[in-house]
């Protein structure tokens, strides 16, 4: 074979490992405590153990898997093709009033998660102002929830209308220390929940490493041959 077609196997291989796999899991939060504009809480990925705290004004909370279970009343708008499980625990952060909120990370976290209860005519706008972030939103699911059915309207990789009683959840493509978001409607409340796909980090997944492995050896392999 050519020495061309040898690295160029050895580059898809290599570029194959080093590309991230999309979570099926999504590690969800537990809040534990609130005072006042700021709820914290943490979710932990294997090992790691990650700090959330919102900032802002809110109506209500439901904390340490206390009260009512939204998000399993039913689980279907929080499930699709990327996420597998909806929060099992009942923990959630209702807003009532519009303003602007920050959820904040200890440790960067990849793809952050947010989950969405009766956002009902919500005109949401993440960034802007003092935020210098770009945001990449994707539109993970909505369906009929325990306030009925709903869906997002005027959505942008920036923004979004809730249309109806929507209950959902959307992805922030990309890796954040914090979200920031401004909410413009006031109404009776509706709630929130963070998720997230994993931490950042510079390390090879286990499972690709093989794969990178074998990538490395046809490099290998292709340089040896050109030597000779």
């Amino acid at each position: 074979m050519h020495f061309s077609r040898f690295t160029h196997i050895a580059a898809l291989a290599i570029a194959a490992a080093a590309a991230p796999s999309h979570a099926a899991t999504v590690d969800w939060a537990n809040w534990t405590s609130a005072g006042a504009q700021t709820v914290t809480g943490n979710a932990m990925d294997g090992s790691t153990n990650v700090g959330m705290t919102f900032t802002g004004n809110y109506s209500f909370t439901q904390l340490n898997n206390a009260g009512f279970n939204y998000w399993q009343s039913p689980a279907t708008p929080y499930l699709s093709a990327a996420v597998s499980n909806a929060p099992a625990n009942s923990d959630i952060i209702g807003l009532n009033s519009a303003g602007t909120f920050t959820i904040t990370f200890s440790t960067p976290v990849v793809n952050p998660l947010i989950g969405l209860v009766s956002w009902n005519g919500a005109n949401v706008t993440f960034g802007g102002g003092s935020d210098p972030q770009s945001y990449d939103i994707q539109y993970l699911s909505s369906g009929c929830g325990y306030w009925g059915c709903g869906t997002y309207a005027n959505a942008t990789t920036t923004s979004f209308t809730g249309s109806g009683e929507l209950h959902g959840v959307i992805e922030l493509q990309g890796t954040y220390s914090s979200i920031t978001f401004t909410d413009s409607v006031t109404e009776n409340w509706h709630g929130l929940t963070v998720g997230f796909e994993g931490v950042a980090s510079t390390v090879p997944e286990t499972g690709n490493l093989p794969l990178m492995l074998a990538g490395l050896g046809a490099l290998a392999f292709a340089l040896r041959r050109r030597a000779r």
